[in-house]
């Protein structure tokens, strides 16, 4: 249960980054740069990112980091896929 709440909260500050980056893209001021972004993605931040992209229409346009945001998630989902095995075997 902690797991989920730890999720949920990361989630919600990956989402909040991602709101802030595009204000202050708008604002034309420095950036988050694309490495934090990814990075709180990948620790489990994704489902945040993926909203903050949407809502605030935030890097869904470039496809360097589109292709980056997509090995994560390919990422996340074999470990995903492998722990979920490691588990079953193991029970």
């Amino acid at each position: 249960m902690i797991i989920l709440y730890i999720l949920l909260t990361l989630n919600l500050f990956t989402f909040i980054v991602f709101g802030w980056d595009k204000r202050l893209s708008v604002k034309h001021k420095r950036r988050i740069p694309e490495n934090t972004l990814l990075g709180i993605t990948f620790i489990g931040g994704t489902l945040g990112a993926v909203l903050g992209m949407l809502i605030f229409r935030h890097k869904i346009s470039k496809t360097s980091f589109l292709l980056k945001f997509a090995l994560i998630v390919l990422i996340q989902a074999i470990c995903i896929y492998f722990l979920k095995n490691i588990i079953k075997i193991n029970l």
